[in-house]
This record gives structure tokens, sequence and C-alpha cells, in this order.
């Protein structure tokens, strides 16, 4: 083989092997926070074509697929393009709309606070979801604490967005709940 023929080679497997890594280490942000959780599945959401995101789910022991609320677990979505967090938070809330009625009221104090968090994005950069079980939620942008939403059905529908039967999303639900054990209740 040609030398550079040969390091291209190498350099290519040395690329797959840390793209691995990357896709089975737990974040840095959720040691601490969930040092037990494992990878459930991974999966890429596009749109008209457009690659916009990168999902990766992480649960807690003992996590199962139809009792999401009852469990801790994180969303980390690493994004592939450019997005407002205004954007982010309007699109959030209508697809929480979608699994349940809200009342004008909760949806206006409900987006306000997502406005609020969400930050501007650039493609390669993370926003993580934290569900805090009984309590609310907890967002993180590239390791970096934004603060939390301290109300239990606000992240049931927001994360509901992904885990929900009811998802706009279907295949990417199922793909981000493959590596789960069928024995430990993870059927969609």
């Amino acid at each position: 083989m040609k030398p550079l023929v040969r390091q291209a080679v190498l350099t290519g497997a040395a690329g797959l092997f840390s793209l691995q890594v990357w896709a089975t280490s737990l974040p840095v942000e959720l040691r601490l926070a969930m040092p037990a959780a494992a990878l459930a599945g991974q999966a890429k959401l596009t749109f008209w074509g457009f690659e916009v995101y990168q999902a990766s789910l992480w649960v807690a022991p003992g996590f199962t697929a139809k009792a999401f609320p009852n469990h801790g677990f994180a969303l980390e979505l690493s994004y592939l393009r450019d997005f407002a967090g205004a954007d982010i938070a309007k699109r959030s809330l209508a697809e929480m709309v979608r699994q349940a009625p809200i009342s004008d009221a909760q949806a206006q104090r409900w987006g306000a606070q997502m406005h609020a968090l969400f930050p501007d994005v650039k493609a390669g950069e993370r926003l993580t979801g934290i569900h805090l079980p009984g309590v609310g939620a907890r967002f993180v942008f590239n390791g970096q604490p934004l603060g939390d939403i301290a109300d239990a059905e606000f992240a049931r529908l927001f994360f509901g967005i992904w885990l929900s039967p009811q998802t706009s999303e279907p295949k990417l639900r199922l793909a981000l709940l493959q590596q789960l054990a069928p024995a430990a209740g993870a059927t969609p």
C-alpha cells in the first residue's frame, strides 16, 4: 500500500473510532446528574431534506418508554444548522400542543420560559434537556447550565415531543429507544 493511501486509511479509521467514542460516551454535564445513565439510542432529524439535529437519549437504570415521565433521563440535541432560540421555543410549544390541550395562559407561560432559556444555536452546538421526575426539566447548553422549568406537566409534554407515542416523528422516537431491552418494558 502506498504511504499516502495508508495514511488516509488510518486517518479514516481513527475518525470512525473517535465518532464511535463520541456517540457512546456520557456527556460531561450528565456525569454528575446521571452517573449511571446509558445511551438508549440516537437519531438524526431531517426536515424536507435538511438535517436539523442529531438526538441522543441517555437513560437511568430502570427506564421504561411507556412510563418515561416517571424516570430520569436526558435528551441531547446536537444541532446541524443554526436556529434562533425563539424559533426553538415556538416549535417546541407547537409540538407540545399536539399531544394535549394547553390553556392559553399556560401556553404563554411556558412559551415565555422557553424563550428566556433557549439560546440561539449554531451548527455543532448542543442543547440538553434533563428530565427531573416529578419536578420538571433542567436545560444545559454546550455543558453550561441554562436553568430549570419546575413544572412536571411541562416536562412530560416537552420530552413527549420525542418520547410520547403521539410524537410527530415516530421513526425518530423508535431510534431513540432502540437499545432498550424489550424485557425492560421499552416497547413503544
